[in-house]
């Protein structure tokens, strides 16, 4: 079950979420076709990626300068699911938050998010060794801010279940708020992901969005639309099947 479209239209073009799916993807073809190996691979990770240890021993300025994979890491992907799963997200939520904050404040954000998302994760454990690599942590701060905003959005789920799939419209507090439960019960597995990350994200992303909202009018920012986007609903009609019905004798 995974989102796959909002009902959330956009009052402007989202050239900043545009260009960072743009730069993700083209990030991510200009490395993943050239390095030669894996073991290559993980020094390319180690290098750009974000690694705890690398900040506790030196900090984060030190004598060779900033570590840079602090902002690096957030255009990184382990692969393709990695960053298609990512870019998804990004494409149904990104537009509306900065159709809301504005192009350079969306930008600012979406880097701030990343960067509370990059923080959760170095202090759940200063001294870990494997370098952190994904747009997650800055998008799910978009998330957050999505779910502060715009909690009533309809937003389109694809639910499968073997051969049986069907598209549902729930509200986005139902679908962003499963996700965040999601992460807080993963938070404490060992496999490979950085939960606290996409829960500092989320965090970062509601307080930021919250200092927005008090600016806009609190509670009557809600009021104003009933907790709904303040643009026009889109729809998004289902063509007919083609296969006929065959009714009960």
């Amino acid at each position: 079950m995974f989102p796959i479209r909002d009902h959330n239209t956009s009052g402007r073009r989202a050239y900043v979420t545009y260009g960072l799916l743009i730069a993700n993807v083209v990030i991510f073809l200009a490395y993943w076709g050239t390095i030669p190996d894996e073991e290559s691979l993980y020094g390319f990770f180690y290098t750009y990626g974000l690694v705890p240890a690398y900040i506790t021993q030196t900090g984060i300025f030190s004598e060779n300068g900033f570590d840079y994979g602090v902002v690096t890491h957030m255009f990184l992907h382990g692969g393709w699911g990695h960053l298609l799963g990512n870019m998804l997200f990004l494409w149904i939520f990104g537009d509306n938050m900065e159709d809301a904050f504005g192009h350079r404040n969306f930008a600012a954000f979406y880097l701030a998010s990343g960067f509370c998302a990059a923080a959760f994760q170095y202090f759940a454990d200063p001294s870990a060794d494997i370098p952190m690599v994904g747009a997650s942590g800055a998008i799910a701060g978009v998330l957050g801010g999505y779910l502060l905003l715009y909690p009533k959005a309809r937003v389109d789920i694809l639910f499968i279940f073997i051969i049986f799939f069907r598209i549902f419209a729930i509200p986005a507090w139902i679908v962003l708020g499963v996700w965040f439960g999601l992460q807080l019960i993963s938070s404490g597995a060992d496999d490979g992901v950085a939960y606290m990350a996409h829960i500092g994200g989320f965090i970062g992303g509601a307080a930021m969005a919250g200092v927005y909202l008090i600016r806009h009018g609190g509670r009557g920012f809600w009021a104003a639309n009933a907790g709904a986007p303040p643009h026009p609903v889109a729809e998004y009609p289902i063509a007919r099947t083609s296969i006929p019905r065959v009714g009960r004798k």
